[in-house]
């Protein structure tokens, strides 16, 4: 791929970089490439191994509105920098394009990724120990048989939805919906609040110009849950924050559920879009897994290593001049993570195309101090939501051809933005089938009704089915096939 003229920084008027910046320290080459635009919204990862054949593995980058950055490229180098706090740090305060006005902190729509929040991303060492164990004991008090409860209520109900029907898009009436449902009720928030916050959720990632106002709506929202749960706490992440020993204040409370929500949300959203995808486009994918020779669990750990959910992690910032990569990284300099670009380095992945699900090594959550603590609950909605669909609908075909599937692209991430499905229409099934769930919380949440909002999909309502062995289904119909 050749990146078009428009994409080299230094060919547009007006961009001369400050001292200080990437571009400076370039050793040699013309320019920075953009992060953002044609190129990486419709080849991302293409791009990603042009900057990596020119540059090495750690490159000069630009991201929305041209601010300078160093994209990770290389998987040790991944591992180098996330693990190196007292090199690399988390607080994103230090970066000298604050001071030198290369960003506007009240329009740029990179500000809910970039900027400082007083939550445990944004902190190092004792700090960050604090708020993290606050986190990690709100995550853990769940069990797992419990939270695939959950799941399993709310994936029946999504799939009654549609299931008399005979078709379906999966992303918007499925993906997107499961894991905000299963967040937003560990959160401890009425059901209601999902569909809203996915809209606004999505939005905040897209970077687009209402992204500032998107993420005003998610803290709004949260302010209200914690003013409810000081009032009336129940089992959920929010009172164990307000109660922990750490001592969190209420804003810290309200950017920690940010946290949570939103990154549970977007990684587990688009791995489950993915890992369907894989099952209704590739006959040897789908084949494994009725066979036999591939767990749903590695069926995800491999979709994880192919496609990580979030493709670049901001941010780390250099406290001090190094090299990494061969590049010479300044005092203040931002990095970001190139979780996808690292996955599939031949330094340590040589042929791209082998399979290795049963390794979770990636970087698709991160590494070091900071490697997501929630990443197993994601692995939880994943499993549980994609074996309840493929139970129900064990016949599910691809409804258009495959090359009519399209991605949506941000610096971040890229989604995909539907996957239309065919299969034998069947019936809701009765609730008294579900499975028992766990004690409920107190019967109010304390919370208003979810304000309104431009229109959001309808809020999924039936409950669902018992379970029979989707595996022994698909491989029956694949046999007659």
């Amino acid at each position: 791929m050749t990146l078009p003229p428009a994409d080299r920084a230094t060919t547009e008027p007006g961009l001369s970089p400050p001292p200080g910046c990437p571009a400076h320290n370039a050793t040699g080459l013309d320019a920075a490439t953009r992060l953002w635009g044609a190129a990486a919204e419709t080849d991302p990862m293409g791009l990603y191994e042009e900057l990596r054949a020119v540059h090495g593995p750690v490159a000069p980058v630009l991201l929305d509105g041209d601010v300078r950055a160093w994209l990770v490229l290389g998987y040790l180098e991944n591992r180098d920098v996330a693990s190196r706090a007292t090199q690399f740090s988390r607080d994103p305060r230090i970066w000298h394009g604050w001071r030198s006005g290369e960003i506007d902190a009240t329009t740029s729509p990179l500000v809910p990724m970039i900027g400082w929040r007083p939550d445990c991303v944004c902190a190092d060492g004792e700090e960050h120990q604090r708020l993290r164990g606050a986190v990690t004991a709100g995550l853990d008090q769940f069990d797992q048989r419990g939270i695939r409860r959950r799941i399993t209520r709310f994936a029946h109900q999504l799939v009654d939805e549609f299931c008399e029907r005979g078709s379906a898009e999966l992303v918007g009436q499925f993906t997107e919906h499961l894991p905000m449902l299963v967040l937003t009720h560990l959160l401890g928030m009425p059901d209601e609040y999902g569909p809203k916050l996915v809209h606004a959720a999505r939005d905040l990632f897209k970077g687009t110009e209402t992204s500032l106002a998107s993420n005003a709506y998610v803290l709004e929202t949260l302010e209200q849950l914690v003013a409810a749960k000081r009032v009336l706490p129940g089992h959920d992440i929010a009172s164990v924050l307000m109660a922990h020993p750490a001592g969190l204040t209420d804003e810290e409370v309200q950017h920690h559920l940010r946290l949570i929500l939103l990154a549970g949300y977007e990684t587990t959203a688009n791995l489950m879009s993915n890992v369907l995808r894989m099952v209704v486009t590739d006959p040897r994918f789908r084949g494994s897994l009725a066979g036999g020779q591939m767990t749903l669990p590695e069926a995800v750990e491999q979709v994880l290593w192919d496609e990580p959910p979030l493709m670049v992690c901001p941010g780390r910032w250099a406290t001090g001049d190094t090299s990494l990569g061969g590049q010479e990284i300044k005092a203040g300099d931002m990095l970001l993570l190139g979780l996808a670009a690292g996955n599939v380095d031949q330094g340590v992945r040589r042929d791209p195309s082998t399979r290795v699900h049963h390794n979770r090594a990636h970087l698709s959550f991160s590494a070091g101090a900071h490697e997501c603590p929630g990443q197993d609950i994601g692995r939880v909605i994943a499993d549980a939501g994609i074996d309840i669909l493929l139970t129900r609908l064990p016949d599910i075909g691809l409804a258009v051809p495959e090359e009519e599937l399209t991605w949506r692209s941000s610096t971040w991430s890229r989604h995909l933005t539907a996957l239309p499905v065919t299969f034998a229409p069947r019936s809701p099934q009765a609730p008294d089938v579900l499975p028992p769930l766990p004690a409920a919380p107190a019967p109010s949440t304390g919370m208003p009704a979810a304000p309104p909002r431009p229109p959001y999909g309808p809020e999924p309502s039936r409950p669902v089915e018992p379970r029979t062995t989707w595996r022994a289904r698909l491989g029956r119909l694949l046999r007659r096939r």
